[in-house]
């Protein structure tokens, strides 16, 4: 087999598993399903799962690297326009990465503490992404581009939630992102004096 038939194999193996999980989790609740059942439903070893995703927690949030690394990866010039822009994108697209998702996997979350913790865990691991961008790039300032990155965080993580809890109250997807898109406007032209300059 080819390294390149390998890696599709391995990619499919691995969305097959979490895409099992979810539905498992969200059907009986985070806590209440196991490992091995999920292996079995996935029709994996054991072995397999955990390979793939060590904490169990990982099986819900397999977009956790793509999660923490959006936006600092795709920043090109200007750290907030960029951003403005990206966040836009992925509005209009009702994208994952700003909180879209079904109902029944945010009331999964809402339910889990350990999920829960695991997703402002995911947010922190975004702002370090930001932090260690913006210090690289501003070498010589000490606390600015630390603010900066905090400031844009805050902004993400409570967009994020609005769309979280605007989809638990079965708000369909088109009017949450209706009623956020001026909200975000806002927010972003509130962030621009401390963050514009970056």
């Amino acid at each position: 087999m080819s390294e390149g038939l390998r890696a599709q194999k391995k990619h499919e193996t691995r969305k097959n598993i979490s895409d099992v999980a979810t539905g498992l989790f969200i059907r009986n609740g985070f806590e209440d399903v196991t490992i091995a059942e999920i292996a079995t439903e996935a029709r994996v070893a054991k072995m397999t799962v955990t390979n793939h995703f060590p904490r169990k927690e990982d099986l819900v949030f397999d977009i956790r690297e793509d999660f923490a690394a959006w936006p600092a990866t795709l920043i090109r010039d200007s750290a907030f326009h960029d951003t403005r822009e990206l966040y836009f994108e992925a509005l209009g697209a009702e994208h994952a990465l700003i909180g879209f998702s079904g109902q029944g996997f945010v009331r999964m979350i809402k339910d889990s503490q350990v999920l829960t913790n695991a997703l402002h865990e995911m947010h922190r691991e975004r702002e370090a992404a930001l932090t260690h961008l913006l210090i690289g790039r501003h070498p010589e300032q000490e606390l600015g581009p630390v603010l900066a990155a905090a400031h844009l965080a805050a902004v993400l993580r409570v967009l994020f939630q609005e769309v979280f809890d605007r989809t638990l109250a079965d708000e369909p997807r088109k009017q949450i992102v209706d009623t956020l898109w001026p909200v975000a406007e806002q927010a972003f032209d509130q962030l621009e004096p401390v963050f514009g300059r970056f």
